[in-house]
């Protein structure tokens, strides 16, 4: 199976620019036979938290409105792990979304929080995910700080064989060093894919594809 981590440019408040930028990397991703795409944290509304932005922009993964945002993605061969904001009556999550075929699969919602992002709740559970012959999790940027949010992943099922991790508004070079070496230590054998926003005024291209490849 291929993995592609998308490093995206930011994206704030712009919900069809978001969906345009999903489509963009579907389409590549459908030359370079990638099977799994995974979106940065927040990455549909973006990574701002404000009440108002939280307020403004989040969804209810059940209402009408988000099916709105699933019919965009007609025709995406690959499934997705999307990050977004979510509303569940009147909590907020820091989400990411498993989707396939405009249908929600799954979903993860992130159990370790910083001190600025108390407007959310903590996720209570680390769900697994197949596809093909791999079993995936997935934990959020600083999840990764802590080995027991990889281990809890390994621990479902007998063991699950990828962590996808997402972060936001830090340099990949910097946030590929913490996240394997916090994940990896857990003696679970796990393969890590990360995708990271990228501050626009850098260098380097936002819109590569990096792929993760493993074999069962």
């Amino acid at each position: 199976m291929r993995i592609g981590a998308c490093q995206t440019p930011e994206v704030v408040g712009d919900i069809d620019g978001a969906l345009r930028i999903v489509r963009e990397f579907a389409a590549q991703a459908d030359s370079e036979k990638v099977d799994l795409l995974l979106f940065p944290e927040c990455f549909l509304q973006g990574y701002l938290i404000t009440e108002r932005h939280i307020r403004t922009w989040a969804f209810d993964v059940i209402s009408a409105e988000f099916a709105g945002v699933l019919a965009a993605l007609a025709g995406i061969r690959q499934t997705l792990v999307l990050g977004m904001i979510e509303r569940s009556g009147g909590t907020y999550f820091n989400t990411a979304l498993v989707i396939a075929r405009q249908q929600v699969i799954g979903r993860y919602r992130k159990t370790f929080l910083t001190a600025g992002e108390s407007i959310f709740a903590a996720g209570e559970s680390y769900p697994v995910f197949d596809l093909g012959q791999v079993r995936f999790g997935i934990n959020i940027c600083y999840d990764t700080q802590f080995p027991q949010a990889a281990a809890a992943v390994a621990a479902r099922h007998d063991g699950a064989g990828a962590v996808d991790t997402m972060g936001d508004r830090v340099r990949a070079d910097f946030h590929r060093r913490i996240g394997p070496e916090d994940v990896l230590a857990t003696p679970h054998g796990l393969t890590v894919c990360d995708a990271t926003v990228f501050d626009v005024r850098q260098s380097c291209s936002p819109r590569r594809h990096e792929h993760c490849e493993r074999t069962p």
